[in-house]
């Protein structure tokens, strides 16, 4: 079947070739700038560590190249909020749809900060950190676990943690939920583990054995020491001496900011059409992540329970093997545009090679996880409704923004930014560049070892709806 891989080199060479004109390596990007870590010093949005997510410069740095000032954009996979925030902070009015309620849970605790009484919150924070009541607090039994995070803290972090949460009960309103916010940052600094992409990994001092190499994640931090120091990190932001976007600089400036909880395959069809100025998003990478994994202790914190954690794995994009087909879609979508996506994936040749290839390759058992065919098409489908349903809810010259990795399976280069910019085209877009990162990203150690080495692109696309 090797001719197939090559089939699939010469399709990837002729895309490239047909969008050479619009492929540009951007000298000012970085992988700093397009993930979380430009986000570490920035004043409230340093609080919760969310991996997955882009920096409040870039989205700076991207409405500045499009020099948008007014309107409303939408970032249907808004994560924590950056671009939100961001753009609410230069007067736009701006709506995110986010179906994790870790990310729901941060953009409701920075907007109720922002609308908040700033005096009443640093009195609420100053007591819990001069005072520490949790240390006079009978602990329960109040941090209920999921079956993947039993074990996660050492005993004496444990104790502190649900005597904190006991003591939460004293306290109410938005310093309740602010207090509450600041243990969900922690949690993973506090405990025996350590986000790792598709699954939470141990270290070796929990007693759970996880893989024949033994992890050590180096200084877990006391629970005081751990929860001090973040509820300080909020405190120095809530200054007015301080510069905490969205708060102090231009606030008559600010725009209208609507949080939307659910899934966009859901909420997307409901939106008025011709409604929005722009897109900026980044959708999770087809890179077999699994949130509601890497996430569970903040999700146990927010109160989910197992038959929750299966039932959210499942309504969000298909990103993990362990997604099965969304077969209410037809009845979400109208059936025009439906039948119209459909077409434009079912058209898509490059694509269905690949997916050709990988079915191949499941049948050969040549693949680590059978489960990747399936969610590679799924993948695509339900981003190709995605990119037409932005294509009707857009205004015409509109931008869309989107933020992706290309990825490899099977040994086969999986080029996600021509893709979907070809799909884009048949949506109703035009392709007005595909920014390259000067360095991209290396393939996993078991696809080097079977295949060889391969960089493949980080990109940022910038499409616009057509006028016409």
């Amino acid at each position: 079947m090797l001719h197939t891989l090559e089939i699939i080199q010469e399709h990837n060479t002729a895309m490239e070739a047909r969008f050479a004109n619009k492929l540009k390596v951007n000298q000012q990007l970085n992988r700093r700038l397009v993930s979380f870590q430009a986000n570490k010093n920035r004043p409230g949005y340093r609080w919760f560590k969310y991996k997955e997510g882009f920096s409040e410069p870039l989205v700076q740095h991207l409405l500045d190249y499009l020099d948008l000032s007014e309107g409303h954009i939408l970032d249907p996979f808004a994560g924590t909020g950056t671009a939100l925030f961001a753009a609410r902070e230069r007067g736009l009015d701006a709506t995110g749809i986010e179906l994790l309620p870790v990310g729901c849970e941060t953009m409701a605790v920075r907007q109720l900060v922002q609308d908040s009484d700033l005096a009443v919150l640093n009195a609420a924070i100053d007591h819990w950190m001069h005072e520490q009541p949790w240390k006079q607090a009978q602990p329960k039994t109040y941090f209920h676990h999921l079956r993947i995070t039993a074990g996660a803290f050492p005993n004496k972090t444990q104790q502190a943690l649900d005597s904190y949460l006991a003591t939460l009960e004293s306290e109410n309103g938005a310093a309740a939920r602010l207090l509450r916010f600041a243990l969900m940052c922690v949690l993973e600094e506090i405990s025996y583990t350590r986000k790792d992409g598709q699954y939470l990994r141990w270290d070796y001092r929990s007693g759970r054995r996880q893989g024949s190499k033994p992890f050590d994640k180096g200084k877990i931090l006391p629970f005081d020491e751990a929860i001090l120091g973040k509820l300080d990190e909020i405190r120095s932001d809530l200054q007015p001496s301080g510069f905490l976007p969205g708060f102090f600089n231009n606030p008559e400036k600010k725009g209208a900011l609507e949080i939307l909880k659910g899934s966009c395959l859901e909420i997307l069809p409901t939106l008025q059409s011709n409604s929005f100025n722009g897109v900026i998003t980044s959708p999770p990478y087809a890179n077999r992540y699994d949130y509601t994994r890497t996430y569970a202790l903040e999700l146990a914190l927010l109160g989910m329970g197992e038959t929750d954690i299966r039932e959210l794995r499942q309504a969000m994009l298909s990103c993990t093997v362990e997604n099965r087909e969304k077969k209410q879609l037809p009845t979400i979508f109208g059936p025009d545009l439906y039948a119209q996506a459909l077409a434009a994936f079912d058209g898509q040749q490059e694509l269905q090679a690949i997916l050709r290839y990988l079915e191949w390759q499941k049948n050969a058992k040549l693949l680590n996880n059978p489960g990747i065919p399936r969610m590679v098409r799924n993948y695509f489908f339900e981003l190709t409704l995605v990119v037409f349903e932005c294509a009707r809810i857009l205004r015409p010259d509109a931008p869309l923004i989107m933020i992706n990795d290309n990825v490899r399976y099977g040994g086969a280069i999986i080029p996600v930014d021509l893709i979907l910019s070809d799909i884009a085209q048949r949506a109703g877009f035009e392709v007005e560049v595909i920014w390259v990162l000067p360095t991209g990203k290396g393939n996993s150690s078991q696809q080097m070892g079977a295949h060889g080495r391969e960089e493949v692109r980080k990109c940022i696309y910038i499409w616009r709806r057509r006028k016409g």
